[in-house]
């Protein structure tokens, strides 16, 4: 099997392609920015013994972006072979880093060029190579557990309307792409990622005590979610949206 990750650099995404090694899949990876980190993820998967390939592709590009698509899965196949799996992981963080000081227009724009347009995109681009194959495959996006119930404030308000754009986005894809091609989502809750990492003690104690598994999800749950979703066991699965998130949002 060929496991293709966007996102692939850090944080949920390499752990992502790490487990989808570790379950016997050859993987390629994406990165718009972090090449060293790529690598190192890269450098993750072949100590498990499978394949990997590294690519840029830089999803807030409007010009030319479905063309760098298509060139990513056709290199990509040709790398390893045909694409089994899809996982469209790549997002703006506009929570960390520089972008933290952004205007919420510009923050806007990030969301919806890389998350929402990103994903859009990526996943065409997966259907129609998926389409020249035999067996079809797998598309996997990433929404938000809240995008399903709201949050207050202008960063969730947000999130909210791009991630709900994307599980929206998807339950079509898969009524339209089925039997051939399955689609499915994930939708994380608080995980620990660089956005919790800069967060007082207190206020990751309160998100522990108010999640019903008592504790914070890993960059590891939702990568075995996304094994689940891409392996046979989920064959009879599509349109569906798992919760990765202790229980803090019930779908």
């Amino acid at each position: 099997m060929v496991v293709l990750v966007t996102g692939g650099s850090s944080g949920i995404g390499r752990a992502i392609a790490a487990t989808c090694a570790r379950a016997g899949a050859d993987v390629a990876l994406t990165y718009a920015h972090n090449e060293q980190g790529a690598q190192e993820t890269a450098n993750e998967v072949t100590q498990t013994g499978r394949r990997a390939a590294v690519f840029r592709l830089d999803l807030a590009a409007h010009e030319g972006l479905e063309e760098s698509l298509a060139v990513l899965a056709r290199d990509a196949a040709r790398a390893l072979g045909q694409i089994d799996v899809w996982i469209n992981n790549a997002g703006a963080d506009i929570l960390t880093g520089d972008h933290a000081d952004l205007s919420a227009a510009r923050k806007l724009d990030l969301l919806l060029s890389v998350d929402l347009r990103g994903t859009i995109m990526a996943s065409w681009a997966a259907v129609a190579h998926m389409r020249e194959q035999d067996r079809g495959g797998v598309i996997v996006n990433m929404s938000w557990d809240h995008a399903l119930t709201g949050m207050a404030g202008r960063n969730p308000q947000m999130f909210a309307a791009v991630k709900g754009g994307v599980l929206a986005f998807s339950k079509s894809l898969a009524r339209s792409v089925a039997p051939l091609i399955r689609v499915n989502t994930l939708a994380p809750g608080w995980i620990e990622t660089a956005f919790g990492d800069g967060l007082d003690a207190e206020r990751r104690r309160e998100v522990a005590v108010s999640t019903p598994l008592q504790r914070w999800g890993t960059p590891a749950d939702v990568a075995a979610a996304a094994v689940y979703l891409a392996s046979p066991a989920a064959a009879f699965l599509t349109g569906q949206t798992i919760f990765v998130n202790g229980g803090v949002v019930m779908g």
